[in-house]
């Protein structure tokens, strides 16, 4: 599959750049990216809710009144889970959500992930362009140049580009990453992907047949 190759300001660079088959041109497992979407997700959890169980909640263990011959029901210390100031039943407790996913599965998904937005031709390639200091203003400009302003725009850079990153969270539905850091979950979030061209290699190296393989 090739793509045009855009400048920074939107215009096309008279070029094409070929994207990879293995990575690009798959069949999407969409199986795969429930998984690794799932496991992603499951690991953004704290997992530090608890409630107070009988055990554990202040009050008196003492019996609060007599067994029978009050016409009620019986009733033991006032830390019992029936009563309002009591304790929980099964309630929740702090626990590991973390959930494993095969390495191997988690490359298909993300491969999945691009095959998905590459067939939906919400793939963009830009030149590769740096910006000094961060602006949000230039990094807009861009984005409206390309015609995905308003959208939910993940741009993807082929190394750590602290500047870009910091251009980006000014704006609203635009999240920035290096290519290598990309999940699942930010490419299936986002309308259109806009690469630089070194993030295209950064892709195949790290989602191609080779990586299986290590």
């Amino acid at each position: 599959m090739e793509l045009k190759v855009y400048r920074k300001d939107g215009s096309e660079a008279g070029r094409t750049v070929t994207l990879d088959a293995s990575v690009f041109g798959i069949e999407p497992n969409d199986h795969a990216i429930w998984l690794d979407v799932r496991r992603i997700q499951a690991h953004a959890r704290q997992g530090t809710h608890k409630s107070k169980e009988r055990s554990e909640t202040a009050g008196s263990t003492r019996k609060l009144y007599r067994q029978k011959g009050t016409g009620g029901a019986r009733a033991g210390d006032a830390k019992s889970p029936t009563r309002r100031s009591g304790g929980t039943i099964f309630g929740p407790k702090p626990h590991e959500y973390r959930l494993k996913v095969n390495r191997k599965t988690q490359l298909l998904a993300r491969r999945s992930a691009l095959a998905h937005k590459a067939q939906a031709e919400a793939i963009r390639v830009v030149e590769d362009f740096t910006i000094d200091t961060a602006s949000t203003k230039s990094l807009r400009a861009m984005l409206e140049g390309l015609k995905v302003a308003g959208r939910s725009v993940l741009v993807l850079t082929g190394a750590h580009d602290a500047a870009t990153y910091r251009s980006g969270r000014n704006i609203e539905k635009v999240t920035v990453r290096s290519a290598a850091n990309a999940s699942t979950l930010d490419l299936i979030g986002a309308q259109v992907v806009v690469l630089q061209q070194a993030a295209v290699d950064v892709l195949v190296q790290r989602l191609g047949q080779s990586a299986d393989a290590e």
